[in-house]
């Protein structure tokens, strides 16, 4: 009886399953030579119509794809190869020259691909020449999805892989029916950010991606920002896996950048990524103002903090589609996880919310971190160098997308007149005398401060809030020129005003900031010229919330200015209040 169970799986493990696929799949056959796939090249060259052959699970070497490449060159209607994991025990040094004989048959047959599955095929770069050629064919000029998860391309097979597809698009292309790719893996791959940039350079001229899956490629913030660049060209993209790469804040600003321009997604995963407090803040501004039909976010062990936690939260409630929001693995502690458990069951979202069992605890506040963040900042620099001085194309998409939207490094932040030499005497060294004396030139301060500059524009913002004073003539010079300036800051996108209001924060000691972050020392008049601004039309609802939740979520914050503290506590709830 056992051997009829197993002759009769045995049979249909290979049977035609129906829409024109012949199936060995799973086999664990050992084919070695032409007489090993026998069988195999007899049930092709039978079948009529073929056009799909899975043969992932099984080994094969040289001459067996030679045999079967053999059977192939008749079988013009094949359409999709289902190949992955067929190189079990196999020498890397044959693995490419397999892949030459199966590749040349479907192109002498003239068959056009639409999916090509190569997955968990160690081949590195060697294996990625061996695909090279059928790449740029014709027979992959229809293709449309392409699957190369672990398959150990590296650095080198990145770059080639990435210069096949320029190649398919550009001869497609010529031919009137460009290239097409919708769905792209790659996971697993040591990609790094030469790999990656060089793929988004790809992507960027196909325009057509719906999923892009490249996790754990040690891709950091100079690749994730390649390849935001290039998502931006991409509007149907539904679907985007970066999980287990390292995209620190200034990885998460090119990401959010790039999301504000897509409507379309439906699927982020962002786990593992070293996303951090200040990264998914600015992720949620743009959650708030776009991606209209997102269902899953995944911003697992980010080393997030409960009060970005909540931010998060917050934005999903006028979500209709969302299903999953994943904030497991965190820095939330034991009261971070239940006040947002309670959040989102307040919002009657409780049920989307992915388990909390893996949360890191609340972060500790010594400097050791801080240490490792100098490092890491170090090390990424490096890379941005490399890959400043290699893409200058990407760099040119980069500062413009980034102009745009209000987060610019300072370096590409547009020249601004010279100042006044009583203003830059102001801001030396900040005085009421100082500011008074400045009379109308006062105005300066406001082009002082610029939205692709958050840094600067929070640093001006406390300096003249530092002399704000009740006694009349001040109190009226301090608070007409915070209006101007925040009217300014405020004044742009979710995205621009989550930059200014994040930075302000870390200046406050509210958010820990990455690497040589500083906390400026604060006096009660700032935080009363806060609680000045909340009331005032150019603050949002929005912004308040923001400020709130890190502000209620900080009880041991700004000690030496509690009453001010309750001051500007009071008037932040208020406003949020008056939204509800």
């Amino acid at each position: 009886m056992a051997d009829d169970i197993a002759q009769l799986a045995d049979a249909l493990s290979k049977t035609h399953v129906g829409d024109g696929e012949l199936s060995y799949k799973g086999r664990g056959l050992k084919l070695d030579n032409a007489e090993s796939v026998e069988e195999l090249v007899h049930e092709i060259e039978q079948y009529q119509g073929l056009r799909a052959l899975r043969l992932e699970g099984n080994t094969v070497g040289v001459e067996a794809a030679q045999a079967i490449a053999k059977a192939l060159k008749s079988k013009d209607q094949l359409q999709r190869c289902h190949w992955s994991d067929m190189f079990t025990g196999r020498l890397r040094s044959e693995i490419p020259t397999a892949l030459r004989s199966l590749g040349s048959a479907l192109m002498s047959a003239g068959a056009r691909l639409t999916e090509l599955d190569l997955s968990d095929n160690a081949f590195g770069p060697d294996g990625v020449k061996g695909i090279e050629q059928l790449l740029k064919s014709p027979s992959c000029h229809s293709l449309r999805e392409l699957r190369l998860n672990n398959c150990g391309m590296g650095i080198g097979g990145g770059k080639i892989l990435a210069a096949a597809l320029i190649e398919s698009h550009k001869q497609s292309s010529a031919l009137g029916a460009p290239l097409k790719l919708r769905v792209f893996i790659a996971g697993r791959n040591r990609l790094e950010n030469e790999g990656a940039t060089a793929l988004a350079q790809a992507f960027q001229l196909l325009g057509s991606l719906e999923e892009v899956h490249m996790p754990q490629n040690g891709i950091n913030h100079a690749g994730v920002a390649a390849l935001a660049s290039a998502m931006r060209h991409n509007p149907e993209l539904r679907v985007l896996n970066l999980n287990d790469n390292t995209f620190t804040k200034r990885g998460a600003l090119a990401m959010a950048q790039a999301l504000r321009h897509l409507r379309n997604v439906q699927v982020i995963n962002f786990g593992d990524c070293l996303v951090r407090s200040e990264g998914a803040v600015a992720l949620a501004a743009v959650l708030r103002e776009g991606l209209p039909i997102l269902k899953e976010l995944n911003l697992s062990f980010g080393e997030i903090t409960e009060a970005a936690a909540l931010v998060v939260a917050q934005t999903v409630m006028d979500k209709p589609h969302m299903e999953k929001v994943d904030l497991n693995g965190n820095c939330l502690g034991e009261e971070g996880c239940e006040a947002l458990r309670e959040a989102m069951e307040n919002m009657d979202k409780g049920d989307m919310l992915a388990s909390l069992s893996d949360d890191e605890g609340e972060p500790d506040d010594d400097d050791d971190e801080d240490d490792d963040d100098d490092d890491d900042e170090e090390e990424e620099d490096e890379d941005a160098d490399d890959y400043n001085n290699g893409e200058e194309e990407n760099e040119d998409e980069d500062d413009k997308a980034m102009k745009e939207n209000g987060v610019t490094s300072k370096d590409s932040s547009p020249a601004k007149p010279q100042s006044p030499p009583e203003v830059l005497s102001f801001l030396s060294c900040p005085s009421a005398e100082k500011l008074l004396q400045l009379g109308e030139k006062r105005t300066s301060l406001e082009q002082q401060v610029d939205l692709s500059d958050p840094d600067k524009a929070a640093d001006v913002l406390l300096k003249i809030s530092s002399v704000y004073s009740e006694e009349p003539e001040t109190k009226t010079a301090v608070l007409e020129t915070i209006d101007s300036v925040l009217k300014k800051l405020l004044s742009g996108s979710a995205l621009q005003s989550c930059c200014f209001l994040s930075t302000l924060l870390v200046l406050m000691g509210l958010l820990k900031g990455e690497g040589k972050a500083r906390k400026v020392p604060l006096v009660p008049g700032q935080l009363l010229c806060l609680e000045h601004a909340v009331q005032q039309d150019y603050f949002t609802q929005d912004h308040a919330a923001l400020l709130h939740t890190f502000l209620s979520r900080n009880g041991e914050a700004l000690k030496s200015c509690s009453s001010a503290r309750e001051r500007l506590s009071s008037a932040l709830q208020k406003r949020c209040d008056a939204k509800y």
